[in-house]
């Protein structure tokens, strides 16, 4: 804001001295027009006195010598008599080409001029640079964790989208804090409660080795009965493991997914628009097959989200020599792939790619989770559709199954 309060007073600084040029500029320029006849004049006798004749000039209307006539001396126009080599002459003149400015029309029009643009800055610096600069500490405080506070739009609503869009995005950030302390509340007293639970037959399995190692059970159907009881303990905690894991499992990643209608279209030009700069920039081949456009049944932000995902992995795991988007269908679906050359995952790997957490032997050195594919596919069946993959003469080939809407092609 500050640079802008500097620019703000150099403008008007400007503004300021543009006003007193122009008011010196006209004023020399009409004194200059007329002071102009009397060196016309001059130039006139200058001529009369070398050549006996005068020259068209600009202020100058006519010469007239001397013809003893009383009307010599009667004229409408303005003139002065000279005598020049014993002869009387009649100068006429007129004093200037143009009437004399009115100033105080050119500094109104000036004024009025500079008061519009100084509204214009004082507009730009209240409406979009002030409430910008608003704006642009929120991720700052949204990366703090400050998640409470709406945002508000001010009354000129030029950042109208953009802080909708952030507020959705604060929106959705306080929602998955909120949903992270309460998992992991449950989840600490889940725990809490299972550590109780599993200390009783921990304490039953410690009981009976302690008088396995003692010799208490000195007979065989004793240490067998007492090796029985051991076994169901350790069934019994390996059941509050399992329920552990289940929960946890269950709990991970729930992704939101909406259910509307969209045109295919829509999606795929933002994809497309987006990559083709990308991979251009980069070298790489953007080959993108001809498609008829259709309505889909699903999420368009989910099915963006996804082939990002696709891309991003395209770029990361191929050769960087091609990547292609085709289309195809399949009943009363339409089938979206996403290849690229230079696949080097083994074979036998391919069924594991859309694991939690699993990376492939050719991702070493290369950033990532292992999560990619696995959001994609949860994402995928949670729209009612569906994903594979397959290898074909080396090009890593990912197709999505997405249901078309009842509108089918457009």
């Amino acid at each position: 804001m500050k640079g802008y309060k500097r620019l703000a007073a150099a403008a008007v600084l400007v503004l300021a001295a543009v006003i007193v040029f122009i008011n010196i500029t006209v004023t020399r320029e009409y004194e200059r027009s007329v002071k102009q006849y009397k060196v016309d004049i001059s130039r006139v006798v200058h001529e009369l006195e070398e050549n006996g004749r005068a020259w068209e000039h600009e202020t100058v209307t006519g010469v007239f010598e001397y013809d003893g006539s009383a009307d010599f001396y009667d004229s409408d126009s303005e003139y002065v008599i000279r005598e020049v080599g014993g002869k009387l002459y009649r100068i006429e003149y007129t004093e200037a080409s143009a009437g004399k400015p009115d100033l105080l029309k050119i500094n109104l029009a000036l004024f009025a001029a500079a008061i519009v643009v100084l509204w214009i800055i004082l507009h730009i610096g209240r409406n979009i640079i002030r409430p910008f600069n608003r704006i642009s500490r929120v991720p700052s405080e949204l990366s703090r964790g400050n998640l409470t506070v709406p945002l508000t739009e001010n009354k000129s609503r030029y950042f109208g989208k953009f802080v909708w869009g952030l507020d959705m995005l604060r929106e959705e950030l306080e929602s998955a804090q909120k949903k992270s302390l309460e998992q992991a509340r449950d989840e600490k007293t889940m725990l809490l409660s299972l550590s109780h639970d599993i200390k009783t037959p921990l304490s039953a399995i410690k009981l009976y080795a302690g008088a396995l190692s003692r010799g208490i059970y000195s007979d065989l159907d004793g240490q067998k009965k007492a090796a029985e009881n051991i076994s169901a303990k350790a069934d019994e905690i390996s059941g509050y493991v399992t329920e552990l894991i289940r929960s946890l499992s269950d709990g991970f990643m729930e992704l939101q997914v909406r259910d509307t209608e969209f045109y295919m279209s829509e999606v795929i030009k933002r994809i497309t628009y987006y990559y083709s700069v990308k991979l251009t920039a980069s070298g790489t081949d953007f080959e993108i097959s001809r498609y008829v456009d259709c309505l889909l049944r699903g999420d368009p932000d989910r099915l963006e989200e996804v082939l990002q995902n696709l891309f991003e992995n395209a770029i990361k795991y191929g050769d960087g020599k091609v990547i292609g988007l085709t289309f195809a269908d399949e009943e009363d679906c339409r089938l979206i792939t996403v290849s690229n050359s230079g696949c080097t995952l083994p074979p036998d790997e391919l069924t594991h790619i859309f694991e939690s957490f699993w990376r492939g032997s050719n991702a070493e050195n290369k950033p990532g989770s292992g999560l990619g594919l696995y959001i994609c596919r949860k994402l995928m069946t949670s729209s009612g559709g569906d994903i594979f993959a397959a290898v074909e003469d080396g090009m890593m080939k990912i197709t999505l199954v997405c249901r078309k809407a009842s509108g089918g092609s457009a």
